[in-house]
């Protein structure tokens, strides 16, 4: 058993030092945006997907097109519009013929959601009918057509945008959609140094080359270590008195009862939990520590508190409720410590 523990120690030390250079590799391109680079690779060894919100300009698309390459996978990129259909995200049938005897027959033309890392950019431009063509996807990694179902490539990774401008002529995902991403990432602007960084490197005309770090089949030997990650009852029970302290009807908090109309359901503690088992790999942890869960809360509850409104009003957003509870839940926890 020792020998065992050994081993795994020694092998998460060498595929975290993967992917601190898979960090370096996107950094070759992506200047800044250390969070939000981290925040994806935490999603992406959790097993899920995400949610990227950010104005035009802040390299959403080269983001995830830089991690793209980085890794040995494949990439699709679907642009979304209001004139999308279903069968352009999974695919559609078509009439062929065989040569050797003239029989004709239908043959399923697999679409670009057939690959490892999927960039759904622009989402809310969409009509609801093709977003909801990839929740089977999403959840269940295949699709059906037909009535036959095509299992989808393992890694399997969606990073949807969207844009919190320009909101006409958009349809805002569902809730129940949003609840399968996830992590909800907000992607800010750079600072000054930054952007100064940004402008110069991006103006010129050198091109950095970058190098496929890490294979599929490591990234799939991660994600089933993420769920090894052990983690103590009683940051079990952390999270879930955060989860169940952001719902009005069951709550004592008074702030909660003031400010929110529906608070989050049991698939956000599962997300809290193996997003902060990430993180702590990523870390070259293994152990999931208080840190790691109040570091995932806000990307895990900000699309899983839904605030009324009058919160909307006063600007209270879902991340203040998330802060507020974080805060009573960790003196809590110390108390009882």
């Amino acid at each position: 058993m020792e020998k065992d523990l050994l081993q795994i120690e020694q092998e998460v030390k060498d595929l975290s030092e993967k992917l601190k250079d898979l960090k370096a590799e996107i950094g070759k391109v992506i200047i800044g945006q250390e969070e939000t680079v981290e925040q994806l690779l935490i999603t992406f060894l959790a097993g899920g997907h995400a949610l990227l919100e950010g104005v035009p300009g802040l390299a959403k698309t080269l983001m995830i097109r830089t991690l793209a390459q980085a890794i040995d996978l494949d990439f699709r990129r679907i642009q979304f519009t209001p004139d999308l259909m279903p069968s352009d995200i999974i695919g559609t049938e078509i009439l062929e013929e065989d040569h050797s005897t003239g029989k004709k027959f239908f043959k399923f033309n697999k679409g670009p959601i057939f690959a490892n890392i999927i960039l759904a950019d622009e989402i809310n431009r969409t009509p609801p009918k093709t977003q909801a063509a990839l929740l089977e996807a999403m959840q269940e990694f295949e699709v059906t057509y037909s009535g036959k179902t095509y299992e989808l490539d393992r890694p399997f990774f969606i990073l949807a945008t969207q844009n919190p401008i320009e909101q006409s002529g958009t349809f805002p995902l569902p809730e129940a959609q949003q609840d399968r991403f996830l992590f909800y990432i907000k992607i800010g602007y750079p600072n000054e140094v930054e952007e100064m960084a940004i402008l110069k490197k991006t103006t010129g005309t050198k091109k950095e080359k970058l190098n496929k770090v890490i294979s599929g089949e490591e990234i799939q030997r991660l994600q089933h270590l993420v769920r090894e990650v052990p983690i103590s009852d009683d940051l079990i029970k952390f999270v879930s008195q955060v989860t169940r302290a952001t719902r009005p009807e069951t709550t004592d908090n008074t702030y909660v009862k003031e400010w929110v109309n529906w608070g989050a359901g049991p698939r956000a503690g599962q997300a809290m939990i193996l997003t902060a088992k990430a993180r702590a790999l990523i870390n070259g942890r293994l152990s999931v520590t208080l840190e790691d869960l109040k570091h995932v809360a806000l990307p895990v509850l900000r699309h899983r508190i839904i605030v009324n409104f009058r919160a909307e009003a006063e600007g209270i957003t879902a991340d203040e409720v998330t802060k507020e509870l974080l805060k009573s839940a960790s003196t809590n926890l110390k108390s009882k410590n």
